[in-house]
């Protein structure tokens, strides 16, 4: 009687450690660089730390508009306040410019 004998090919013991390697590979890619990886933590990270800056730079701009209201309120309404706006809103000066008022002709 003739048998047939099979010989064993070793292809068979690689498929599961190759497909258990892409997964590992694919899942390892993405922890590290999707949309809630590592790297995007370090970047969100980066960000929270640059807007609490700008954070304090409104805020201290704020705190100045706010003393800046608080003088022109009645009955603590400031004339060079008031003057300084007026030359503002109608663009007589620049911010950098020293106003200095003279006398009209006609006056001493």
């Amino acid at each position: 009687m003739w048998t047939r004998q099979h010989r064993q090919r070793n292809t068979g013991r690689l498929i599961v450690p190759a497909i258990s390697t892409v997964f590992l590979s694919y899942f390892g890619f993405h922890a590290y660089h999707g949309e809630y990886g590592i790297y995007s933590k370090y970047q969100l990270e980066a960000r929270v730390a640059e807007f609490e800056g700008r954070l304090g730079e409104i805020r201290a701009q704020r705190i100045e508009l706010e003393r800046r209201v608080q003088l022109l309120h009645d009955g603590t309404l400031e004339k060079d306040m008031l003057d300084e706006q007026a030359r503002k809103a109608l663009n007589l000066s620049h911010e950098d410019e020293i106003t200095i008022m003279r006398p009209s002709h006609g006056q001493n």
